[in-house]
């Protein structure tokens, strides 16, 4: 579905990143796996070498406009333009817990500074690499949280809403130049990346899905490799709730 396209993952080290571009290498994409943590990340691209995929890590910093413009001219020297981009790096992680009157606002400085400008900044840097008509795809990663409104999860939920109200302008701006923009909005995902949230919060997932009971991060990427394909920019700007039915839109 995906060969000889040329994809950019985001957050791609480990979990639901890893996840999804295991699943566009075995489609048969040319990959670039990007992340701010190096060591996990050059483990990640080693794996993906060794069973014959093409792969190459670069380390950059979200939350670093620097960092974010260095990555695109690497990428502008090494592969030269793309066909895909993943924007799933964010801040997830001990975020939540905190009612809205009571959440540090150096927390939501930093959520909003990674998940939003950096969701923002990446796109900026690399959608001069896409061609011009040549069925360039944009998957960003937002949250069904912003969708239902996940209490004490304030900062987080925000930064998803602003995902997925960036989703649809951008598809308007490029959408003349060929290339869709799309969101997936997950649930809460099983893996290391969720162990800290509450035990009562993912019990309210599987008992309330449409389709009840837990979600892994492989349950999710067939959908992000069908809108990296060329044939899905009639969805282009939409959200796609893929979380077995917790939310319908």
């Amino acid at each position: 579905m995906l060969k000889g396209r040329r994809i950019v993952v985001t957050g791609a080290a480990r979990g639901v990143g890893r996840a999804i571009a295991l699943a566009c290498a075995r489609a048969g994409a040319e990959l670039v796996l990007a992340d701010i943590l190096e060591p996990e990340g050059r483990a990640t691209c080693d794996e993906f070498l060794a069973q014959g995929f093409k792969a190459r890590f670069v380390r950059f910093d979200l939350g670093d406009p620097a960092s974010v413009e260095a990555f695109g001219r690497d990428i502008a020297a090494h592969e030269g333009n793309i066909h895909g981009l993943v924007n799933n790096a964010a801040i997830a992680t001990d975020v939540g817990g905190a009612t809205y009157d009571a959440i540090d606002i150096g927390l939501w400085d930093r959520v909003m500074t990674v998940n939003v400008r950096g969701t923002w900044l990446v796109t900026k840097a690399l959608a001069p690499l896409f061609a011009d008509g040549q069925h360039g795809r944009i998957v960003n990663l937002a949250s069904d949280t912003a969708l239902w409104g996940a209490p004490r999860l304030l900062a987080y939920v925000a930064s998803k809403g602003a995902i997925i109200s960036m989703t649809r302008s951008l598809a308007r701006e490029l959408g003349p130049r060929g290339i869709g923009v799309t969101a997936i909005a997950p649930g809460i995902l099983t893996g290391d990346s969720t162990d800290y949230v509450p035990r009562e919060r993912h019990a309210l997932y599987e008992n309330h899905r449409a389709v009840p009971g837990p979600q892994s991060p492989e349950d999710i990427v067939d959908t992000v490799v069908f809108l990296l394909t060329s044939g899905a920019l009639a969805v282009t700007g939409q959200v796609l709730p893929v979380d077995a039915g917790f939310v319908f839109t």
